[in-house]
């Protein structure tokens, strides 16, 4: 196994926040210490088809956050910190859990403020035998030495590509940087592992696919972000487009957001969508806090291999 290295944690600049917390110590920026917390893991039928497949798709969901969302669905293992601190070993012990339970994949959700730790973990899970390619599901936060720090041990890419203006990251995430930051981290995964391939069977094996949240208004121009992609990446970029917000955690503070996304507002960048040719996915409009995961105020040892809430994203 390797160790975690102390410069990693000791003066804490894994994500672009730098906060330089010795997490061996203290928590950063992120929530995070000197061990990856979980609050989560389970067979996931609401990804993308290609993620989901028929068998499900083995979400591990780890607590803590570099954004500060304002409207985050999962507020509270992203920043109340629900979660149990794992060791690497232990993290390692869950990704063959899940395999053994029949997943397509192994599913790291908001792994990157632990990925000296989740590297470890991966590290062990290879040599113990998994052989499922690794999602890395991620903000798009993140810094390109930190993921060049995964090349080999991430076999999809799937960011959320969230913001493609200063003003609205700035408000909603406290992350003004978070355009240029998200294209870089793009860039380096976009390198690594390319564009989306699939097997015979119609499941992700390697590849890039970005997801894009719509907001109320789409205050966060989505449509701005599918013309970076499309510039940048080319026609062969899937993206994943997403209509399952609703208010949640501290969006009554922001009256635009403080409502679902309308028909129209979707429809509109659904058309941006199509006329780019981008290949992918359509989520169909309408959404309810029913369909977040369940997530476990308590801290402690818990395996959950349960069919997920979250609705299936039918192809465009």
């Amino acid at each position: 196994m390797r160790p975690i290295p102390d410069d990693d944690l000791a003066s804490c600049r894994l994500c672009p926040r730098r906060c330089g917390v010795d997490r061996r110590r203290k928590r950063g920026f992120c929530g995070g210490g000197a061990l990856a917390a979980v609050n989560l893991w389970q067979l996931h039928h609401g990804e993308e088809p290609v993620l989901s497949g028929g068998q499900g798709s083995g979400t591990i969901f780890f607590a803590g956050c570099s954004l500060r969302c304002v409207y985050c669905q999962n507020y509270r293992i992203s920043q109340l910190g629900w979660g149990a601190e794992r060791r690497p070993e232990e993290l390692a012990a869950i990704m063959l859990e899940l395999a053994a339970a029949g997943a397509h994949n192994v599913n790291l959700v908001t792994p990157s403020h632990f990925t000296p730790q989740v590297r470890a973990a991966l590290q062990l899970a290879r040599a113990r035998g998994l052989t499922l390619p690794v999602v890395w599901n991620s903000s798009a936060y993140e810094e390109p030495a930190t993921l060049s720090s995964l090349e080999g041990l991430v076999d999809i890419y799937l960011p959320d590509l969230r913001y493609a203006v200063v003003a609205a990251a700035s408000r909603y995430s406290a992350a003004g940087d978070y355009p240029a930051v998200a294209q870089r981290a793009i860039r380096e995964m976009h390198r690594q592992v390319g564009h989306l391939q699939l097997d015979d069977q119609g499941l992700a094996r390697r590849g890039l696919l970005c997801r894009l949240l719509v907001l109320p208004g789409n205050v966060n121009r989505v449509d701005l972000a599918l013309d970076w992609l499309a510039d940048l990446l080319g026609p062969r970029t899937h993206v994943s487009l997403m209509a399952q917000y609703y208010p949640a955690h501290q969006a009554a503070r922001f009256p635009e957001i403080d409502r679902p996304v309308t028909e129209t507002e979707y429809h509109l960048v659904q058309r941006h969508l199509e006329a780019l040719g981008l290949p992918g996915f359509v989520q169909d409009l309408g959404s309810r806090p029913q369909w977040t995961p369940d997530f476990r105020p308590q801290v402690g040892p818990a395996s959950s291999l349960n069919p997920g809430h979250l609705p299936s994203l039918p192809t465009a």
